[in-house]
């Protein structure tokens, strides 16, 4: 009995120490299996935010594309037609980008490096476009300009025909100021594509540059000329003469342009302290804008050269681009920034001592058309009042009249002189009275002669 006790307890503890091997086994299956549950289970929620991160990553990637479809479709229908525009005109402005989570991306940098080559590209073409419209425009203006100077030639010469009927005079008086106004028209032209003024003058009085360049316009009756010169003689060099007068006839015409038909222009001229000459255009027009002002003032300081046809506007204002490239080629200067006294606008020509020059009056003697110049300035000389007879004679001590034998004195005359009497100018200004009654004498010898020549051709 005691042997199969033994035998039991013996096979009981093997069972159960099969049985607590048996149970640590499956425990350890057990929290295998729920470790690779969990592992599972993490797996699949890591994989389930991986699903969900890539799906939100690809709604980004497509609103990012859909927003650069957009800014593609914003640079190509607004941008790039308002930078057209911008080229033309500063006045239009060049929009930005659409969104702005694309500024300072490398998108949003390509996107503006396609502006700026498109815009190097316009302005490339558009130069060689408007270099060729500005040569075919400044060769046909040339040789109108030359059939111009030849029918003013002819104009002129019949002219001095004096067998011609008065009236048939008149007329060609008309047809040389129509012609003067269409050669203005034409040198204005040819100069602001880059021509040059096509006539050569010789030294020339700064009067009669004035008047000359008054003569070329429609309306030259309502320009009132004042010298302020105090010498006469004051003259432009043969080269620059012709273009000042060019850029006076602007200015005359901008300021005629401006103003009413029933008020005057006044234009002035006077030597500064520094040797300049200054000639002033005061016209009593509405003035210029602020924007209007800085492109004039732009285009008259000669630094641009060359002025495309499209920043002239349409049609063309070709006035001051011609007296732009007047101005770089022969070293005057014009301002357009200052109000005249009638509210309008004043513009100042200034000529440099470099282009003055003293002319020969009796060489070559003004014009009895040029305005006389400025009066010297009114200067008073003192009142001596007359001395009595015997008060001639000096006084002398008898101390003196014994020391030395009298001398032979010589009275002094003196002549009073009125307080309101002025100093003679210094020269003798033409006498306009007489000038006017020469010419009328002129005037009526022509016309007789041509009434008898006229009888005496009549059968």
């Amino acid at each position: 009995m005691t042997v199969l006790l033994a035998v039991a307890v013996v096979l009981l503890a093997r069972s159960r120490k099969k049985h607590i091997r048996r149970g640590k086994e499956y425990e350890s299956a057990r929290d295998g299996f729920e470790s690779r549950m969990r592992d599972a289970e993490g797996r699949a929620l890591t994989a389930a935010k991986e699903r969900k991160s890539a799906e939100t990553h690809a709604d980004e990637v497509e609103a990012y594309a859909a927003d650069f479809r957009d800014e593609v479709r914003h640079l190509v229908s607004a941008r790039l037609p308002a930078l057209a525009l911008n080229l033309i005109s500063s006045h239009h402005p060049v929009p930005g980008l659409l969104h702005e989570n694309f500024a300072g991306s490398d998108d949003g940098l390509l996107l503006d490096s396609v502006l700026e080559h498109v815009s190097v590209s316009l302005l490339k073409e558009r130069r060689r476009v408007d270099a060729a419209a500005r040569a075919a425009l400044r060769g046909t203006n040339q040789d109108a300009q030359a059939l111009s100077y030849r029918l003013q030639t002819e104009i002129d010469e019949l002219q001095h025909e004096f067998s011609a009927p008065q009236s048939l005079t008149s007329r060609l008086l008309q047809a040389d100021h129509l012609n003067e106004q269409l050669l203005r028209l034409l040198q204005k032209s040819a100069v602001a594509y880059g021509a040059w003024p096509g006539h050569v003058r010789k030294d020339t009085y700064v009067t009669e540059i004035i008047g000359g360049a008054s003569s070329r316009l429609r309306g030259f009756e309502r320009i009132q000329i004042i010298s302020r010169l105090r010498s006469s003689d004051i003259g432009v060099v043969g080269r620059a003469a012709e273009p000042i007068a060019m850029a006076c006839a602007e200015l005359m015409a901008n300021a005629l342009e401006h103003s009413r038909d029933d008020l005057m222009v006044e234009v002035s001229v006077i030597q500064t302290g520094n040797g300049n000459v200054c000639i002033t255009f005061d016209d009593s027009g509405t003035g210029m804008t602020a924007e209007a002002t800085i492109r004039g003032t732009r285009l008259l300081s000669g630094d641009q050269q060359e002025v495309m046809l499209t920043e002239l506007g349409d049609p063309p204002s070709q006035g001051f681009a011609a007296v732009g490239r007047l101005v770089a080629d022969y070293g005057f200067s014009v301002s357009i920034n200052h109000q005249s006294a009638y509210g309008g606008v004043r513009a100042v020509l200034s000529i440099p001592p470099n282009l003055l020059t003293s002319m020969n009056e009796e060489a070559k003697p003004p014009s009895a058309m040029a305005p006389l110049p400025a009066s010297a300035p009114q200067v008073r000389k003192r009142s001596v009042p007359a001395q009595p007879a015997s008060s001639s004679e000096p006084s002398r001590s008898p101390a003196a009249a014994d020391a030395a034998p009298e001398l032979p004195q010589r009275n002094r005359r003196t002549v009073a002189v009125s307080a309101t009497e002025d100093v003679a100018p210094r020269y003798r200004p033409q006498d306009p009275r007489r000038a006017q009654d020469t010419w009328n004498d002129f005037q009526e010898g022509l016309a007789s002669g041509r009434a008898t020549t006229d009888s005496e051709e009549t059968p």
